[in-house]
């Protein structure tokens, strides 16, 4: 959906940079700019830094640039238009809406949305009224999930009938198949794509139904327990959490996420209050989950069996944790118990796993040392090899060294000689590479862009092309001219190594006069000028060997304070007439 560019004027003009990172970032006054961690990868030292007056954020460590609707989009996983609409809502702006191909898309999203919410309504409705759902009933109310815990997560149920809800809903059928709710079978009829299963609704983090997962009831002959919606325009699993729309607020609140295996575990913890839990949907956790989760909380409690991904998943965990700054530990549970179980037969264990939750490696290491019992020195010797390679899967040598000595202790072999092992580590682990950075030199020509985006109505009007020798640099100040000096439409138009110059240049902490920073240009383009003059070879009329004669008059007067801006006009009246003559 297209917004009115006045409306999204006003908005920047209103909203404060600094307050919209802030709620994210903790920030530092520094000269005239908030520096703090950068959100958007792992760090250290900080090298993320927002200018108020210029409303824009850069990190110097990863590159992420923009101003505060990008760093919502980029914070939140959002688009554009829910971005801006996030933050007028804010500050208490109304937006206009116009129309055009965005709007289009943002109108059939929202078509399929409301299929989904009438979907939901349709199988709630049915679980709670209708006879053929009197097993599923049932069923639910053995599980404890029956009563409230179904009206407040939506429980629902798809009868055993081919088509009905596609015939009850009133939808189109390209919007059926479009949100995964039918399909067109082999004799060319639309069908329900869920028959005879309990429904769980899944949504968005802002409470959009986009996708749902469907349970047989016990004694089913079909042979997949659980079905889950296909991906769909409005539905990515690899992005999308069952419950997180509901966990949120306590998700922030304790700065803790629980991830759980199923939809019935989320309802559990919930159920035993404890409402910061959420699942994947049908899918192994992924980087975009650790990254959706690292926006509510830093620490993640994994609430399912970890050690049966084995070490490829470790791997992957351990870098989330160093990439994406999170803790990952994870909760035992009393044997053949999940949380769904334990939610309804002893919830103060329930709690009591997550709060005892032990680091990931530690988790693993300790199912290892626990495996079997130790009768002999080779016993001894093969239990030290098998935990030594999982200590020294983790990245951190520290880390290893650590839980070395756990494992000497454990097995009774020398603490030094184990600590060896871990120092040598084992097979090195993938790291993503930080992406290239272009590198740009504080120099005259990057000063005078900087100014031009700080103070531009007290340097522009001295600035031309040909000042520019580097081409980097000559490109972005074409583009910020174009636009009149609106660093929004600058970067619009800018090609990339451009709009990173504008990017750096935008939030540069720079102590310049401008008209000082002009003359510097304007002396050094002279002197360039004249240099290329010289060295051209080429025979020079006297019309323009009396202009470049006067320009080397004009350079000596560039130096003195009373006749400066004189002699600057009239170098960049000649600077101007060489260009044009080269063209």
């Amino acid at each position: 959906m297209a917004i009115a560019d006045d409306d999204l004027e006003r908005l920047r003009a209103t909203v404060s940079i600094v307050d919209v990172v802030g709620q994210h970032v903790a920030l530092k006054r520094v000269g005239r700019n908030w520096v703090g961690l950068c959100p958007f990868h792992g760090e250290r030292s900080p090298s993320f830094n927002v200018r108020e007056e210029m409303g824009r954020y850069k990190c110097f460590g990863c590159s992420a640039s923009g101003d505060a609707i990008r760093f919502v989009q980029e914070i939140e996983h959002v688009d554009f238009v829910t971005a801006v609409e996030t933050l007028a809502a804010k500050v208490g702006i109304q937006l206009t809406y116009t129309t055009g191909n965005e709007s289009r898309e943002r109108q059939h999203r929202k078509r399929l949305v409301e299929a989904m919410k009438d979907a939901v309504e349709w199988y709630h409705q049915r679980l709670l009224t209708a006879p053929d759902a009197r097993p599923a009933r049932d069923y639910l109310r053995r599980r404890g999930l029956a009563g409230d815990v179904a009206r407040t997560f939506k429980l629902g149920w798809a009868p055993d009938d081919w088509d009905r809800l596609s015939v009850d809903l009133g939808a189109s059928a390209e919007v059926l198949r479009e949100t995964g709710l039918a399909f067109t079978n082999r004799a060319g009829r639309l069908q329900d794509a869920f028959r005879a299963r309990v429904m769980f609704p899944i949504y968005t983090e802002n409470g959009e139904p986009v996708a749902f997962g469907g349970r047989i009831l016990p004694g089913s002959s079909d042979p997949a327990k659980y079905k889950n919606s296909s991906e769909t325009p409005i539905y990515a699993k690899s992005k999308t959490l069952y419950g997180l729309n509901w966990a949120k607020g306590d998700v922030v609140a304790a700065d803790q996420v629980i991830v759980c295996e199923g939809y019935t575990d989320v309802i559990g913890f919930h159920r035993a209050g404890v409402g910061r839990a959420v699942a994947t949907c049908g899918t192994a956790l992924t980087e975009e989950h650790v990254r959706t989760m690292k926006r509510f909380a830093s620490r993640v409690v994994l609430a399912f069996d970890a050690d049966k991904a084995g070490q490829g998943a470790a791997e992957r965990f351990y870098e989330w944790e160093e990439k994406h700054q999170v803790q990952v530990s994870v909760a035992r549970f009393p044997q053949g118990k999940d949380p769904g179980d334990l939610s309804l037969s002893d919830p103060a264990a329930l709690k009591e796993a997550v709060e005892r939750a032990t680091p990931f490696l530690g988790f693993r290491l300790q199912r290892v040392l626990e495996s079997r019992p130790l009768r002999s020195p080779e016993d001894r010797a093969r239990m030290a090899q098998e935990a030594m390679q999982v200590v020294n899967e983790h990245p951190n040598v520290d880390v290893r060294k650590l839980y070395a000595g756990e494992v000497a202790t454990r097995v009774g072999l020398p603490v030094n000689d184990l600590v060896a092992v871990a120092t040598r580590g084992g097979r090195a682990v993938v790291r993503v590479a930080p992406a290239r950075q272009i590198g740009f030199s504080e120099n005259a020509e990057f000063v005078a862009v900087a100014l031009l985006l700080q103070r531009w109505n007290d340097i522009a009007d001295w600035m031309i092309e040909a000042l520019f020798a580097d081409d980097v640099a000559r490109r972005a100040f074409l583009a910020l001219a174009d636009a009149g000096g609106s660093l929004t439409s600058a970067l619009d138009e800018a090609d990339p190594e451009a709009r990173e110059l504008l990017e750096r240049a935008a939030v540069a902490d720079v102590e310049a006069e401008p008209f000082v920073e002009a003359c510097n240009l304007i002396a050094a383009a002279t002197r360039r000028e004249l240099g290329l003059l010289t060295r051209s070879g080429r025979p020079v009329g006297s019309e323009e060997l009396l202009a470049a004669t006067e320009a080397r008059r004009e350079l000596e007067l560039l130096d003195d304070p009373t006749t400066a801006q004189d002699a600057a006009g009239v170098l960049l009246g000649w600077l101007d007439r060489r260009g044009e003559e080269r063209e």
